[in-house]
């Protein structure tokens, strides 16, 4: 499974990005879509995550800001970040995770840096 993460880049406190996951060579069977990050000097941490069948969770830390969306026909997933604060600057990793296998994919990362 390949996945590629876009749409990061350079922002102000308070405005918004949307990161997106093109995913390709996935197999049979269902994947749990989800972004990481991780912040300089820090772990890599859970952000969001969605099923198959769209349900959703997130960290704390973002919740009622980020949404996390997946279009399984095109293979997609997508994290909106609205009201982005400096503690939001990371590197975001798109993941997916085969539901029968527990295998983890995991993109390249999309640097987001968001300035006060």
């Amino acid at each position: 499974v390949n996945l590629v993460e876009s749409g990061g880049g350079l922002v102000q406190a308070g405005d918004s990005l949307r990161l997106s996951c093109t995913a390709s060579g996935t197999e049979r069977g269902r994947y749990i879509m989800s972004w990481h990050r991780r912040a300089p000097g820090k772990q890599r941490e859970l952000v969001a995550s969605i099923s198959s069948g769209g349900n959703t969770d997130y960290a704390a830390s973002v919740k009622g800001r980020f949404t996390v969306s997946r279009d399984n026909v095109k293979k997609m997933v997508y994290l909106q970040m609205n009201i982005l604060n400096p503690e939001d600057t990371a590197v975001y990793y798109c993941n997916a995770r085969h539901t029968a296998t527990l295998r983890d994919y995991w993109g390249q990362g999309t640097q987001v840096t968001v300035s006060s």
